[in-house]
């Protein structure tokens, strides 16, 4: 009977690959020209619009408060949504958020500030909140322009579930989260990449455009199982 090696080595050979043992020479470099062109980083805001409007997504920059004001009502009225959930961003107890959609007659339920299950709801409660809430706002950890992708962790939102959830989504962000490619988002989260000091209870959501599905017949279907609409809100730095 041949041992795991030997079978291992006849597998390797039938696939044209060196034997266990021997120097595999190194693979030369892949040859990217014209898969993915570089970006300048003048050109990334624009280009992740590009690419999230083509996904179904809907851009917007805002410069002041009132603009702010202005398209969460345009979202939200013509959804006849009432109930929001927000994540804990920073960015969303920055700009008030939760005081000025009390002040439109909306009703919002934040996630706490603390950490874990410390603050006002429960993760059981807000997870309740979220799958009944209308729309759902969070910040983002990047804005990625590559391929026109909103960038979510646990560490900054506490926990994801109100870009999941809620029919719509809302995403803030600044001009400084807006970053060219995928390699740059990796080294730049805030997430261990060592398998020995992995980083507890955290997890990364890529949100390209709208849920959608071909399950049933190859055709699409939106929001099945997540958000039929999303919106990336640039807020200017102006707008405090």
């Amino acid at each position: 009977m041949a041992t795991r090696q030997e079978m291992l080595d006849r597998v390797r050979k039938a696939l044209g690959r060196p034997e266990s043992g021997s120097v595999v020479p190194p693979l030369p470099p892949p040859d990217l020209s014209g898969v993915m062109p570089p970006l300048s980083p003048e050109d990334w805001l624009d280009k992740f619009e590009t690419e999230w409007e083509k996904v179904s997504g809907v851009a917007y920059r805002v410069s002041s408060m009132n603009e702010l004001e202005s398209v969460f009502q345009k979202i939200l009225i013509l959804a006849e949504t009432q109930t929001i959930a927000l994540s804990r961003n920073p960015i969303l107890k920055e700009l008030g958020v939760a005081d000025r959609l009390t002040a439109l007659d909306k009703f919002a339920t934040s996630w706490g500030a603390g950490r874990g299950l410390e603050g006002t709801h429960s993760l059981a409660d807000f997870n309740k909140a979220s799958f009944a809430a209308g729309a759902g706002i969070t910040g983002v950890d990047f804005v990625l322009a590559e391929s026109g992708t909103l960038v979510l962790s646990s560490a900054t939102e506490g926990v994801q579930v109100a870009s999941l959830a809620p029919p719509i989504h809302i995403a803030l962000f600044r001009r400084n989260q807006v970053v060219g490619s995928l390699d740059e988002v990796l080294a730049k989260l805030p997430i261990s990449s060592s398998p020995s000091r992995p980083t507890a209870n955290r997890s990364v959501v890529f949100i390209t455009g709208t849920s959608r599905t071909a399950d049933i017949e190859q055709i699409l279907i939106k929001g099945v199982h997540g958000p039929r609409e999303v919106h990336a809100i640039l807020v200017e730095n102006s707008c405090r």
